[in-house]
């Protein structure tokens, strides 16, 4: 009796697992330098486990070019990258917030509510120039802070995370 139980268990689980394996992608892996790692909630993966991306691959998921002025930079400047929105949507991400961390252990929580809401990219241009480690680089998370004023606030500047290595999804 407690074996049929048991079997009844295993095969409602296998059931209920088996339509998030069907839509779990398995992503290529990068033939570049990897500048790029997601983890946590996502289903579609380059090894099982988390999502690395080049730059290459960034660039392949689309390019969304955004001027904007910012606290740290002169003027208005121009910056290229992908939407956050689909970046999550290609590795399968759920949950609430993603948290971003810099090369320098730099961590920032932020509501994907946010990408929603507002055209927010991770750049990897600056006024057409891939933007090496000394000088923010290689990735930034920015907000569209000339198309939206109430941007304007140190909540959103310290979403800014620059120098992103990784970002884990919850």
């Amino acid at each position: 009796m407690l074996l049929r139980c048991l079997t009844r268990v295993i095969a409602a689980v296998l059931l209920l697992a088996a339509p998030i394996a069907a839509h779990a992608e398995k992503l290529p892996p990068p033939t570049g330098n990897v500048i790029l790692e997601l983890s946590g909630n996502i289903t579609n993966t380059t090894d099982g486990k988390v999502a690395k991306f080049d730059l290459a691959a960034l660039e392949a998921l689309g390019k969304k070019s955004i001027r904007t002025s910012t606290k740290w930079t002169e003027g208005t400047i121009g910056f290229e990258g992908v939407l956050m929105r689909d970046l999550l949507k290609k590795v399968g991400a759920s949950g609430t917030e993603i948290t971003a961390v810099a090369l320098n252990d730099y961590k920032v929580k932020i509501p994907i509510a946010d990408f929603e809401k507002f055209d927010v990219i991770l750049a990897y241009r600056r006024d057409g120039r891939t933007m090496p480690v000394r000088d923010k680089g290689p990735l930034w998370i920015m907000y569209p802070f000339d198309d939206n004023p109430s941007l304007k606030t140190d909540l959103y500047f310290a979403r800014c995370a620059w120098q992103l290595k990784a970002i884990e999804i919850r």
